[in-house]
């Protein structure tokens, strides 16, 4: 899911202004990323929001530099015969979902409104990693009652005759999350800020050149099968409003994703949510005046 901003950024040019010739297109395991960054293998990594606290507490050095986007904007996808409006029609029902991450954010979204897996107030269910099938697909199949998507997602769900229900964003640190190993940072912090000047660059181009970047995506972005020019144009929407210019993260989302790693592991109660925050480059390009001067009109 991470590749839409990748692919902007990568084409836009902004990593190769500042020197850098990225390879973003690789997928690796939360627990490969502990080892892969200590061994030079991987410099930055754009996920493990939630292993990286109970591992700090056993002596890890995993560092969250920048958090491009600070919550989840999904919709409620199901059938249109289902009878559900909403998330409190879901009692009782099942929920899918894919991965560990979104699978915590569904747990943490149907518990803040009175749905508690934990109780049997409503099941959620994992899909396979090894089946390529879409989540809509099981909706649509009658395999499970509803799902949470986010576009290209929901909106492909919708163009296949199944209904997409708004609802409240949740708060939570996601999508591209910039990491690495706190030894590798102290060792190349020119390298860390002409990375991060990329990024912010990109984001830049994301949020100013929408046809541009529209169109990079539904050139490179083919994951979930070739996005028709509604569809490219809503996921584009979708995330420009929600990148975060400067890349601060925001409490909310920390508190939230630190519920999720206590969750987790309960080793995570033993850290500090904030320890494994260093925020000191993006403030320093902060300060510069940098971001501002991107936005500045001429």
């Amino acid at each position: 899911m991470h590749l839409p901003l990748l692919h902007v950024i990568a084409e836009s040019g902004s990593w190769e202004k500042y020197g850098l010739d990225v390879t973003y297109d690789r997928k690796i395991s939360a627990s490969e990323a502990h080892t892969a960054v200590p061994r030079g293998d991987v410099e930055f990594v754009g996920g493990n929001h939630l292993t990286p606290y109970a591992l700090r507490a056993r002596g890890d050095e995993w560092v969250y530099l920048g958090q491009t986007i600070n919550v989840v904007s999904n919709q409620l996808v199901v059938r249109a015969d289902s009878g559900i409006n909403g998330v409190s029609d879901l009692r009782e029902k099942t929920v899918g979902s894919h991965g560990s991450h979104p699978k915590l954010n569904d747990w943490l979204y149907l518990k803040n409104r009175g749905l508690d897996a934990d109780r049997d107030d409503v099941a959620i269910i994992e899909k396979s990693d090894d089946s390529s099938e879409p989540l809509w697909h099981l909706v649509r199949d009658r395999k499970i009652d509803a799902a949470f998507m986010r576009p290209p997602s929901n909106l492909i769900a919708q163009q296949h005759g199944l209904k997409a229900i708004d609802i409240e964003p949740l708060p939570m640190i996601y999508f591209t999350t910039i990491s690495s190993s706190l030894h590798f940072v102290e060792q190349h912090p020119q390298l860390v800020d002409r990375f991060l000047k990329g990024i912010i660059e990109g984001i830049h181009f994301f949020k100013t050149k929408p046809a541009e970047s529209t169109k990079i995506i539904q050139e490179r972005y083919t994951k979930e099968g070739r996005m028709d020019d509604e569809v490219a144009a809503a996921t584009y929407q979708s995330l420009a409003k929600e990148f975060e210019p400067k890349l601060y993260p925001t409490m909310a989302a920390i508190a939230n994703v630190y519920q999720q790693a206590v969750r987790k592991d309960a080793d995570a109660k033993r850290v500090n949510p904030m320890e494994l925050w260093d925020l000191h480059f993006i403030r320093q390009i902060d300060d510069s005046g940098f971001v501002n001067d991107l936005y500045r009109k001429p």
